[in-house]
């Protein structure tokens, strides 16, 4: 089952920490009027903090990508998208490494049984991001969120995976204490959407 409130969550914790060390704004491109302020508020991303571009379709998207990258204001791109060509991609992964901002690519399924890293992609990295079972807390049923990511490819490297806790007050994630000396293993059914 595809879980894109999970990679919409790791991906705003990325962003809310590379604003918080540039000052600069977040560009959150998507064709879809789906983005819940209040939970990237609690992630780490203020609403002040977020520029929302919402263009007509995928290739328009990739435009105002982009631009924002060559114009330099944003400190960090997210943005959601259904289809992206190679050819797009590539473009994306240049504009991105000689602007040295982070473009994080987050491919929606459009189908549920279509897999979007199957996609070819000019991307450094490939990842797959899923919800894990959460560490209790306190307070009877809160727990702290709980990743599983999967580094499907990488140039020069190996893929991995592992298991980390949510962004705390300094924007940093965790590899929870019970999981440092050992294979993250996953316990539970894990949902896992492609960024």
């Amino acid at each position: 089952m595809v879980d894109d409130a999970a990679t919409t969550l790791f991906l705003a914790s990325i962003a809310a920490r590379e604003a918080a060390a540039t000052g600069g704004p977040v560009l959150w491109a998507s064709c879809r009027a789906d983005l819940y302020a209040p939970a990237l508020e609690q992630i780490g991303l203020p609403s002040a903090a977020v520029i929302h571009a919402q263009p007509r379709d995928d290739a328009a998207l990739l435009a105002v990508i982009e631009d924002a990258v060559r114009d330099g204001t944003p400190s960090a791109i997210v943005a959601e998208a259904s289809k992206v060509s190679m050819v797009a991609t590539r473009r994306l992964q240049l504009v991105a490494a000689e602007a040295d901002m982070p473009v994080l690519l987050l491919r929606r399924r459009r189908g549920l049984n279509e897999d979007p890293l199957a996609e070819p992609s000019a991307a450094w990295t490939r990842w797959r991001i899923g919800t894990a079972p959460s560490e209790r807390l306190e307070v009877a049923g809160v727990g702290r969120a709980r990743w599983t990511v999967e580094c499907t490819r990488q140039r020069g490297g190996e893929g991995f995976s592992l298991i980390v806790e949510g962004s705390n007050e300094t924007g940093r994630l965790a590899v929870p204490a019970g999981l440092g000396h050992r294979a993250a293993e996953t316990v539970g059914a894990v949902r896992f959407a492609a960024a």
